[in-house]
């Protein structure tokens, strides 16, 4: 980004805090929090702490910052040096991330390149690199609509998981567009205040059925020549055995040939599931017992169990969660890598949300920028590009993503 790109987005944040939207979500314990501030020279302050929203509000307006960021524990000082500060607990964070997200559009605009031998590739980006085996890497990601789609739906899943399993209310659970490619879970709780690092990875393990065992095993015979069956998962448990008791009565009723193909079944075992699916479903929903039908085994239902544990699993950012310590984006603050902003989205609506329109910080204006490359993108209800090595005049909100995502330069 060029010194004319840097200052034409920092005059549009600084515009962005004079207007004071970031005063419509008040911080809970906000004089026990430690605040974080990037800047647009690059620097990192921390250790920051206010009294109240009024303080913040006018820290913002004379700083301007290119992120900010709240701390998810509470401290006795915030702004004590981090061993001093005497940790008093913390909110319950998950980060939802498409970057962690595998989905059909990763070849087609995710690029990365090794830090130390220059490797590129494109998708997912690896743990490390397959050359080299550097675990150091530029990346280049686009938030397209079908990536934080898959973000919504991740986020969905965890928060049935967080009420359904967990018993939080919809008062304790907030919800946000990051401002970037996902969404964050804040969890705001006497029962979650003060669990250690370890509980936390234990909350981890369950939303992302780490070390799940899946209960299909031969425990008794109805009669000798009768087949085995199992009783390890009925519609009427708690927690994943009843997730998956569900989830398998939903994929049994609709399932096609191809779907349970696609899972890895042989064909004679395809035809007796087929053949018997009304006797399956009934066995579920009565007492709920498998291996009612001769020649489908319990082999068989932990295939179809475990390829339902995975796309029933919470794909998160484990290490957010477990960190006791974590800065987080603050609330209605800008993102300096799309403009856009941090929003709440009420539970009840996040399957709704629309974060190309509902997150747009800039309403009006036009700016002539130089376009290197960039796909096919809409916000709110219109459509731009795909531009390579143009000049166009955009809306203000759209240069600003294009500046920040590195695809532009703001020409005179």
């Amino acid at each position: 980004m060029n010194l004319k790109s840097v200052n034409f987005v920092q005059s549009i944040f600084r515009d962005y805090y004079k207007r004071g939207d970031f005063l419509n979500h008040p911080v809970s314990m906000i004089d026990r929090r430690e605040f974080g501030f990037a800047s647009f020279e690059g620097q990192m302050l921390r250790h920051k702490s206010f009294k109240n929203m009024g303080e913040l509000a006018t820290f913002l307006r004379d700083l301007v910052p290119r992120d900010a960021y709240l701390s998810c524990a509470y401290y006795e000082e915030p702004e004590a040096e981090m061993e001093k500060k005497g940790w008093l607990g913390a909110d319950l964070v998950f980060d939802i991330d498409a970057d962690h997200i595998p989905t059909p559009c990763d070849k087609l605009h995710e690029e990365w390149v090794c830090g130390d031998c220059g490797f590129v590739g494109k998708g997912v980006t690896p743990e490390k690199c397959p050359v080299c085996s550097s675990e150091k890497f530029d990346v280049s990601t686009w938030p397209c609509e079908v990536c934080l789609a898959s973000a919504r739906a991740e986020t969905v899943k965890l928060l049935d998981m967080l009420m359904q399993d967990f018993g939080f209310s919809k008062d304790e659970v907030h919800v946000f567009f990051s401002g970037h490619r996902g969404y964050h879970v804040h969890v705001e709780s006497e029962a979650v205040k003060t669990l250690d690092a370890v509980a936390r990875k234990e909350i981890v393990d369950y939303v992302s059925s780490l070390g799940l065992d899946v209960p299909f095993n031969a425990s008794h015979r109805k009669n000798r020549k009768g087949p085995l069956v199992s009783q390890g998962l009925r519609v009427s448990d708690l927690g994943w055995p009843k997730r998956l008791a569900r989830e398998m009565h939903s994929f049994i009723i609709g399932a096609k040939e191809e779907d349970l193909r696609n899972v890895g079944l042989r064909s004679n075992v395809v035809e007796a599931i087929l053949r018997n699916r009304d006797a399956i479903l009934r066995s579920l929903l009565g007492n709920g017992t498998w291996g009612v039908v001769r020649g489908i085994g319990f082999q068989t239902w932990r295939k179809i169990a475990e390829q339902i544990v995975k796309l029933q699993s919470a794909k998160i950012d484990t290490v957010v969660t477990t960190d006791t310590h974590r800065l987080i984006r603050l609330a209605d603050t800008l993102h300096s890598k799309t403009g856009f902003k941090k929003v709440e989205v009420p539970v009840s609506t996040v399957n709704d949300f629309d974060p190309f329109k509902g997150a747009i910080a800039f309403k009006g204006g036009i700016v002539a920028v130089e376009v290197y490359d960039t796909p096919e993108f809409r916000l709110g209800d219109e459509m731009f590009g795909p531009y390579r090595n143009q000049k166009v005049e955009l809306p203000t909100a759209a240069a600003v993503l294009l500046v920040c995502r590195g695809r532009a330069e703001v020409v005179e």
